[in-house]
């Protein structure tokens, strides 16, 4: 059954109170000025599963609610005064669950506001009880709505009053969301922003284009996501921030011959000194975003013998965030930042008669992929029981190199064959990048025990931190008892027949 309903451009919400009032008992109950806030992450994950966060204020009261983004059925409210930063913040109960399971560490950020007349309605029977309840919007900028909020066990009135809206009084059922007209306005869409990497590239088209295409869509992504960096929004912004980093630095490497020499090498340089400027911050976040899965690992009589840890961890990513941002206000950050993307930006040189074509994009993406895939079976096979951590951390910098690549030129391919490829590949990732993690993780907890002798932290926290430098050097070895079944997996003939097809010849 329909639950929201757009009027006419021409009726007004008192002209239609008036008609539908001629045909049914309608009851007012209440009218007010209204502002509506909408939110969502950065990379919209509430509206990626259907939902519609909206924080509605007026005189009376304001509110919190949580909406389907399919029919405006409202899931869950709660009364607030704002809107904080993260879910936790909430009160508990449904809205924080929900919002908490969706966002994960992802801030809530205001996408736009509008402001509208709202009307609470009532459509009663002939002993005023109430049947159906109805708001209805009056807005300046778009056609005013209806929802419809029904009753249990009155699913007939609902049924019989949608039937006298659409027939009568001339209302359209409508599934689009206010916030998708709301974001029109602006010149704007859902999903504008996403981590994942989305070309469509011509096979033929010449290499350098296609490389400049690619590079201009990181850049695009590294300046999105500089703001919510800068200002520490959320975690998130800074990871976002590094991968698309980390992407560049990888095509200016391993897709030699495409650029000219020397600038490969100089916007190299610089991509790889961003990753190292940016890299202490990141790594504190992670251990601050795993803090309380170190808690819980621990047996429960000593979990909150580790919390000093968590202060002496904000305390250095804090120093570290400082000394980041010194380097981000530098003249190599932003002079350099600037002249990648006018570089970006030129038309390549067409020289009169050119001694050769330049090669096509799926040439070079063939070239350097099957390459890659290649070195990577060869350090795979050379990882034995006895292989030091180094050995595996190689295979996995090759592994992520492999999968940027891939991901670059997907759009080149058979997509059911690259889902397959990308998705074993992510799943060597997954053990490869726990064990990195693990190994990682144990080193700096020791050296942070270290660190942490000279303040005047409890022998309890120390004990602490023995014990779970013991629990992580038990799932790394756990982890890596994984990783020879998983290789094999992967690197199995049907995946070795598929790369040899797609990437192993340019025809």
């Amino acid at each position: 059954m329909s639950l929201q309903f757009e009027l006419p451009a021409n009726l007004s919400a008192e002209k239609f109170l008036a008609e539908l009032s001629e045909k049914a008992d309608i009851q007012l109950i209440s009218r007010h000025y209204c502002l509506r806030t909408y939110y969502d992450s950065f990379d919209w994950r509430l509206w990626s599963n259907g939902i519609v966060c909206e924080f509605n204020r007026s005189k009376v009261c304001s509110s919190l609610s949580l909406r389907t983004l399919k029919n405006g059925r409202i899931l869950a409210g709660s009364e607030i005064a704002e809107v904080p930063p993260f879910p936790r913040q909430l009160t508990a109960g449904i809205v924080q669950d929900s919002l908490q399971s969706l966002l994960g560490i992802r801030a809530l950020l205001a996408i736009c506001t509008l402001d509208y007349e709202a009307y609470q309605l009532n459509l009663l029977n002939k002993d005023k009880k109430t049947l159906v309840r109805l708001d209805l919007e009056e807005y300046e900028l778009c056609n005013n709505r209806l929802l419809l909020q029904p009753i249990k066990g009155y699913e007939q009135a609902a049924e019989n009053l949608t039937r006298l809206l659409t027939g009568e009084l001339g209302l359209t059922v409508t599934d689009k969301p206010v916030l998708l007209i709301a974001l029109e306005l602006q010149g704007r869409h859902p999903k504008d922003y996403s981590s994942k990497l989305k070309l469509t590239l011509d096979p033929a088209l010449p290499a350098d284009m296609a490389v400049k295409t690619i590079f201009g869509h990181l850049l695009k992504a590294i300046k999105l996501n500089e703001h919510g960096m800068l200002a520490d929004i959320d975690s998130e912004f800074l990871h976002d921030f590094r991968v698309a980093v980390r992407r560049t630095r990888t095509g200016l490497k391993q897709l030699k011959g495409v650029l000219p020499e020397e600038v490969a090498a100089y916007y190299s340089d610089f991509f790889s000194w961003l990753g190292q400027v940016t890299c202490p911050t990141r790594d504190l976040d992670v251990h601050l975003i795993q803090f309380e899965h170190y808690k819980s690992v621990l047996p429960e009589n000593i979990r909150d013998d580790l919390n000093p840890l968590y202060d002496f961890l904000l305390k250095k990513k804090q120093q570290a965030r400082q000394d980041m941002l010194e380097q981000l206000k530098s003249p190599r950050y932003l002079t350099t930042l600037l002249e990648w993307e006018q570089y970006l930006k030129q038309q390549p040189l067409q020289a009169v008669q050119p001694a050769s074509p330049a090669p096509a994009a799926k040439t070079v993406a063939n070239r350097s992929i099957w390459k890659m895939y290649n070195r990577a079976l060869r350090q795979g096979k050379a990882i034995t029981p006895e292989s030091p951590a180094e050995n595996l951390h190689t295979l996995r910098k090759t592994c992520k190199k492999l999968r940027y690549l891939i991901e670059f030129f997907q759009s080149l391919y058979s997509e059911s064959h690259i889902k397959h490829l990308l998705k074993d590949l992510k799943e060597l990732q997954t053990v490869l990048g726990d064990f990195q993690d693990y190994t990682v993780q144990e080193q700096a907890i020791q050296q942070f025990s270290e660190e942490m002798i000279q303040s005047a932290n409890s022998a309890k926290t120390f004990l602490a931190m023995g014990v779970l430098v013991q629990i992580l050097d038990e799932k790394k070895w756990q982890t890596r008892a994984q990783f020879s079944s998983c290789f094999e997996h992967f690197t199995r003939n049907k995946n070795h027949s598929i790369f040899k097809s797609l990437f192993a010849s340019d025809d």
